[in-house]
């Protein structure tokens, strides 16, 4: 699967995208804040009387399109600017709707804990449910509790150290392949990596001949399609790029599900088949098959994510990259186990600023299922509700200098991000926490770990990165950087 990615990644990007996130003279970029901030604001709805809630304000934003044009090009930093001036709770215009933003670390805390349960996880529903439809984090109350037991045994520790051995010869043979002494485009290397990894943890190597193209264009189709505006199949439109995505991944993993089923590979496909809880549940085939899709997307893309963002900040920041490379030399050549990748305190403290400077998932979505109060707020029922966590990391009663890259930040005995349990969560929180935040965290370690190990690189002078959140955030330019062979 090396160096597919660069091709469906420049085929994937579409014109509207490509217009949106063009660099712009900076006086430009000031105006167009200026304009998002400059529209009427209106009420969500009133707040019930006698009840002392206050109204939801916030602002429509463009007709049909809202705000969408202003997150894409923005991303955090607009839903950071929404949180200073409107407070915790606001509404906008977005994705041809209404959705209500929660900010904040006390506000956050309410939504997806104190008041759970009068959010349903509809809102992704209406995000992306005909690409993702019946993935774990799709899923509500009791139906997601059961399902998150059963898959809960393919993330086992000792799953996860048998993951950890499968994927390292994958990680250091790829890494050892890049070509070194000029500027690479690191984002696409960085994915096809990340999807080979999958193909051979979760897939036991499966499917390995197949037409990965086709496969690797699915999984890009399907997350670029929830921020599609037209939400119909229409010929030419992300939404239908993603819904053939998905019937694409369908067959895919039906094909390879007998297999997955008579194996005893240490495989994640196979632990979804075989996982079931001490009352004997289990998931159906329809079950694993909806669950392999979700996971495997979002395996790759926050890892990838993730891994480009540290690697870019390594590069900003060449005391960082020593430091980090000094106690992967101390390992020696051999290929790292789990023991030894948890070991590498530098590279967790890169991680987790890196988390909070860069959130792969920037919102978690939700819907009332009944009227509730959010910081003093009324939402009324059937609400879409965004809640922006990337906004919490920069909040200056958590975080000193925030927009600073800064990972002593996370060290004895600073630790900033225990100044409140909602100021850092890169991972959501509550109950649909992110299931998968071990092992992503471990194969983050080991890509950076082996990069270390084989190379030194730098960004250009001068430069400073930008990111698409047309989905998930990626760098606009795929990261060049220039590797240099120890």
């Amino acid at each position: 699967m090396t160096n597919l990615f660069p091709r469906v990644i420049t085929k994937r990007r579409d014109r509207l995208s490509s217009l949106l996130l063009a660099p712009l003279p900076s006086r430009w970029d000031a105006a167009l804040r200026e304009a998002s901030d400059r529209w009427p604001v209106y009420e969500l709805a009133p707040a019930p009387e006698g009840s002392g809630l206050k109204p939801v304000q916030g602002t429509a934003g463009l007709p049909l399109l809202g705000h969408t044009v202003d997150y894409i090009r923005f991303g955090s930093d607009f839903t950071r600017a929404r949180y200073r001036r409107f407070g915790p709770v606001s509404w906008m215009g977005a994705f041809g709707t209404k959705v209500v933003a929660v900010a904040g670390p006390e506000a956050t805390q309410e939504a997806l804990t104190t008041k759970a349960r009068s959010f349903s996880q509809d809102g992704w529903t209406y995000l992306i449910d005909a690409f993702f439809h019946r993935g774990l984090m799709l899923m509500s109350f009791d139906e997601h509790k059961m399902h998150r037991r059963i898959m809960q045994e393919a993330f086992t520790r000792d799953r996860l150290a048998g993951y950890v051995d499968q994927l390292g010869p994958t990680v250091e043979a790829n890494i050892q392949g890049w070509t070194a002494g000029t500027s690479n485009r690191l984002y696409p290397l960085l994915k096809s990596l990340t999807l080979d990894v999958a193909t051979d943890v979760f897939m036991a190597g499966r499917g390995g001949n197949e037409d990965t193209d086709a496969i690797n264009d699915a999984f890009v189709s399907t997350v670029r399609a929830a921020s599609s505006i037209v939400r119909i199949p229409l010929p030419g439109t992300r939404w239908r790029a993603g819904v053939r995505g998905r019937a694409v991944l369908e067959a895919y993993f039906a094909q390879h599900l007998p297999a997955a089923r008579e194996g005893q590979d240490g495989d994640l496909f196979a632990g979804l088949c075989h996982a079931q809880t001490a009352e004997g549940d289990a998931f159906t085939d329809e079950d694993v098959i909806n669950h392999m899709i979700f996971l495997m997307m979002a395996a790759h893309d926050t890892s990838t994510i993730t891994t480009a963002a540290a690697a870019y900040f390594l590069a900003k920041h060449p005391a960082w990259q020593e430091q980090a490379r000094a106690e992967s030399d101390r390992l020696g050549d051999r290929t790292p186990n789990i023991v030894d990748l948890e070991s590498l305190a530098t590279l967790d403290l890169v991680i987790k600023e890196t988390l909070r400077l860069v959130a792969p998932v920037p919102i978690v979505m939700r819907k009332t299922v009944e009227d509730v109060e959010i910081a003093g707020s009324h939402i009324p029922a059937d609400t879409l509700v965004a809640v922006a966590p990337a906004a919490n990391h920069f909040d200056e009663s958590c975080w000193t200098d925030p927009d600073t890259f800064d990972p002593g930040r996370f060290s004895e005995p600073r630790r900033e991000d225990q100044h409140h349990r909602f100021g850092w969560i890169p991972f959501g929180g509550g109950v649909h926490k992110c299931i998968g935040l071990h092992f992503g965290t471990l194969e983050v370690k080991a890509i950076l770990h082996q990069m270390l190990r084989t190379y030194s690189w730098t960004v250009p002078d001068g430069y400073e990165v930008r990111w698409d959140n047309t989905s998930l955030p990626i760098p606009v330019d795929g990261l060049p950087v220039t590797l240099e062979r120890r």
